[in-house]
């Protein structure tokens, strides 16, 4: 594994293994984009029932819920590596078939449902895989610099270049976007399948071990250490928070705002603009702060943003606000993505992992409810508010992660580690 020396942290080299799980990331993301702006446009031209049409959406959260601590357990059982070109090629397959139904005019709801279930369901393996995959890769000293390499290169590919793309690909036709979306899944799982990770002995399993044991010894490292608790509810939390904000957003600016339209376009783009300038500073925050500060001070500033948001009754206002709160989302997501990486025992990186995205994915539904319930009762500005009092307490939680003398928890003897293997 290679790194380079960078105004004073180590990173990755692009050469070698990480540029090449870089790319099949960047690619992954563009596709996804893509089929994630046809799919519902395309359920709207098969259904007019609104429930129908959310239903689309909802099964794209719904198998994390599910099988994201099963997908955790079974990526520390098996060769990481191969799981993910796996996933990738029967996902490129998958696609594939639909995009032919679409091309056909075979499409239905139900199908669209499939489509989006299974694609989730293949996607909690290989999350949590490519997570516990990635210090594999890299040094310990250059997973900072990896994980903003690789979201920066996510978000551009997904929420800057994708976005502009769909509508000329849906003037081709309505089966062009998932054609290509198959595609990128196919080119992913090919670099990903090229990938050379260290060999490593496999650890076998304690006898009589089950997957639900394996499960249980993720999370009971996850509750054992303090400093990983306190992140994980963070997390949680201002994913609460998160959705609350993002689920009432469109109503915040065209109703509470009457900025129409334009005005949810040019909040979305300050979104995304402003999460691409958190790659920039998150190195100096991270070199002045350390990396527990860095995620305290994002917070700490998101919460800020967002009562801003709710409280001041302006165009302007709220497009900064959004720049600064995706800026300090950026930073927020590197970090807590990294701390976990750095502070859970590398046979457990799956388990943990998938924890971690599964409190997250519950928290984003709920969120919406209740901002959805609060702009009923309270008004349209009161979600950004019941957002920032969410990101107050995961702030708070985040005290445990302050104290540098707070030990590591090592698993249990009769732990299964499960094992890492090329």
């Amino acid at each position: 594994m290679t790194t380079v020396e960078v105004t004073g942290a180590r990173a990755p080299a692009w050469r070698g293994g990480f540029g090449r799980l870089w790319s099949a990331a960047v690619l992954s993301s563009f596709g996804d984009a893509l089929r994630g702006a046809a799919l519902p446009l395309l359920a709207v031209g098969l259904t007019d029932r609104p429930l129908l049409i959310a239903s689309v959406t909802a099964c794209g959260y719904l198998p994390w819920i599910v099988f994201g601590l099963l997908g955790g357990a079974v990526a520390d059982r098996v060769d990481q590596r191969r799981a993910m070109w796996t996933v990738d090629a029967v996902r490129g397959v998958l696609v594939g078939c639909f995009a032919l139904a679409v091309a056909a005019g075979h499409a239905s709801i139900a199908l669209l449902l499939a489509l989006a279930f299974a694609l989730t369901a293949l996607e909690t393996l290989f999350d949590n895989a490519a997570t516990a995959l990635l210090p594999g890769l890299v040094n310990r000293e250059a997973l900072g610099s990896a994980n903003t390499r690789l979201m920066t290169g996510q978000r551009i590919a997904g929420g800057m270049l994708a976005g502009p793309a769909v509508p000329l690909l849906l003037a081709a036709g309505a089966a062009v976007p998932f054609a290509m979306d198959a595609g990128t899944f196919l080119a992913a799982a090919l670099l990903v399948g090229s990938l050379r990770v260290t060999r490593r002995e496999r650890v076998p399993r304690a006898p009589g071990s089950t997957l639900r044991r394996e499960i249980a010894d993720g999370l009971r490292t996850l509750s054992r250490d303090r400093a990983l608790r306190g992140l994980c509810a963070a997390t949680a939390l201002c994913n609460v928070g998160v959705g609350a904000l993002v689920a009432t957003l469109v109503i915040l600016v065209t109703g509470w705002l009457g900025a129409g339209p334009a005005g949810y376009a040019a909040a979305g783009t300050a979104y995304a603009v402003g999460s691409l300038a958190g790659a920039a500073v998150n190195g100096p925050l991270v070199s002045r702060l350390g990396r527990p500060g860095a995620v305290v001070a994002a917070g700490t500033v998101q919460t800020v943003s967002l009562v801003v948001m709710g409280s001041v009754r302006s165009l302007p206002v709220l497009v900064a606000a959004l720049g600064v709160f995706g800026l300090m989302g950026m930073v927020w997501n590197v970090n807590t993505t990294t701390l976990m990486q750095q502070r859970t025992p590398a046979a457990l990186l799956g388990r943990v992992g998938s924890a971690f995205r599964t409190l997250a994915v519950a928290g984003a539904p709920l969120g919406a409810l209740l901002g959805g319930a609060v702009a009923t009762a309270w008004g349209l500005n009161t979600p950004a508010l019941l957002a920032a009092a969410f990101f107050v307490l995961s702030v708070t939680a985040l005290i445990p992660l302050r104290h540098p003398d707070v030990p590591v928890v090592v698993p249990d003897e009769g732990a299964t580690p499960g094992h890492r293997a090329p």
